[in-house]
């Protein structure tokens, strides 16, 4: 397992944290593809679902931002923003053929999924708690088992 999941990466939202697992899952997914040698095709496909899903998940947080007026709204979405144009360019060229699915494209992706969960995303679960966001609600994991 590349990145194991712990209460140090909870931003102490339910919803939230539950797609951050699903991230977190994906990118493991991919660490043992490519460990297991299971081929580029493979990885690629793994790389458009991580793709996907991390579009949907900032999608998700960037609309609380909005309903909670988060004032850090345009650089966390700058952040996001960033991460998107490098996932895409990242894609064009696997699929031209110019670089490959690598341990060094997993650490790339560790680093920053668990760095901006670290910073990025810890900073505003206080500001949203607070401003009336449930932590856990009976609707928490509604989004994850859509996904699943």
């Amino acid at each position: 397992m590349l990145i194991e999941w712990s209460d140090e990466l909870s931003v102490g939202i339910q919803e939230i944290d539950e797609q951050h697992k699903v991230l977190v899952g994906l990118v493991n997914e991919m660490h043992d593809a490519i460990h297991a040698r299971h081929g580029s095709e493979v990885s690629s496909e793994i790389l458009q679902r991580l793709a996907e899903y991390t579009k949907i998940h900032f999608a998700v947080e960037e609309s609380l931002f909005r309903i909670f007026d988060y004032p850090g709204y345009e650089e966390h979405k700058a952040q996001h923003d960033e991460l998107i144009r490098e996932i895409i360019e990242l894609q064009e060229k696997i699929a031209a053929g110019k670089t490959n699915i690598s341990f060094q494209l997993l650490h790339f992706l560790k680093m920053w999924l668990t760095q901006h969960i670290l910073d990025s995303d810890k900073e505003y679960s206080p500001y949203l708690l607070k401003s009336g966001l449930k932590a856990k609600s009976s609707q928490a994991g509604w989004f994850h088992k859509l996904w699943h």
